[in-house]
């Protein structure tokens, strides 16, 4: 015949071997000394063997050998169940949203914005990815994030919410360098400041090649600052080191780009809707 194990019955025998009677126990486990012996009588018709030897003159009592066996199974039983109970009563694990950032963002700018919302909601666990926009795009329809940051042209499709990038030529403050061909210094192909100023180039009439690509934005920066080629970046990616172009120098202003917050396909749960309301507050 096949049985489970009781954890009270369990329990209550437990009580019984470690306070020696059956009396103790009934105050240990806040239960009758006869409702104590009922719960180890059932025990022992469940298993079907003796498992306490109990002397009627002093009250005390013994585990067979049998007894001893349960004994040792039923503290790891008791302490397995004491364990299970005390994770379902902490609070549930922080819901967590997938963010997409584009790569020249993945900086300071970025662990300062995840700081402040860390600290402004602790019960979200915020992932980051970072890449191109259209890497970022193919994650978003993939349903691999719920929300992503991408650079577009500007009103380039709905989104949650969008700033404008204003968007400058910029060359090495202490290096001219050969400008025909123009040397850029740009990021990998996808980037629409590469395809902004390539486009702008050509427009011009004139000749241009790649001198220097790179996947971050420090390094296009350091590139522009060395003297290996100029680009074409936002103000705020713009260093003490770099020199400004415009028209007096061949190279005509350009149109603010935009930073949209897009989501996928998918309805986005409260917490990315959470994220993405702190996300349009902070970045305005």
């Amino acid at each position: 015949m096949s049985f489970g194990f009781d954890l009270d019955l369990l329990r209550t025998f437990a009580a019984v071997v470690d306070s020696g009677g059956f009396t103790k126990a009934a105050g240990r486990v806040h239960l009758t000394q006869s409702t104590v012996s009922q719960q180890v009588r059932k025990l022992e018709t469940n298993i079907g063997q003796a498992l306490l030897l109990r002397d009627k003159s002093t009250g005390s009592v013994q585990t067979t050998e049998a007894g001893e066996l349960l004994l040792s199974y039923a503290r790891r039983l008791l302490a397995t169940a004491e364990e299970a109970m005390e994770v379902m009563r902490k609070p549930a694990a922080p819901k967590t949203v997938r963010l997409g950032v584009p790569e020249d963002f993945a900086g300071r700018r970025l662990i300062d914005l995840l700081c402040g919302f860390s600290a402004a909601s602790p019960h979200i666990r915020l992932d980051t990815v970072s890449g191109w926009s259209t890497e970022l795009r193919r994650l978003l329809d993939a349903g691999e994030i719920d929300l992503a940051l991408i650079k577009r042209e500007p009103g380039d499709g709905a989104c949650l919410a969008s700033w404008k990038e204003e968007l400058i030529w910029v060359e090495s403050a202490a290096r001219a360098v050969e400008m025909d061909p123009v040397p850029l210094a740009v990021f990998p192909v996808g980037c629409i400041y590469r395809d902004r100023a390539i486009r702008a180039i050509e427009r011009s009439g004139r000749r241009w090649r790649i001198a220097y690509t790179s996947q971050g934005l420090m390094g296009v920066q350091a590139a522009v600052a060395s003297g290996l080629g100029i680009s074409l970046l936002p103000s705020d990616a713009v260093l003490a080191e770099h020199r400004q172009l415009g028209a007096v120098d061949g190279f005509e202003d350009q149109p603010a780009s935009e930073m949209a917050l897009v989501k996928g396909r998918a309805g986005l749960s409260n917490e990315a809707k959470y994220l993405g309301r702190f996300l349009a507050d902070n970045l305005a």
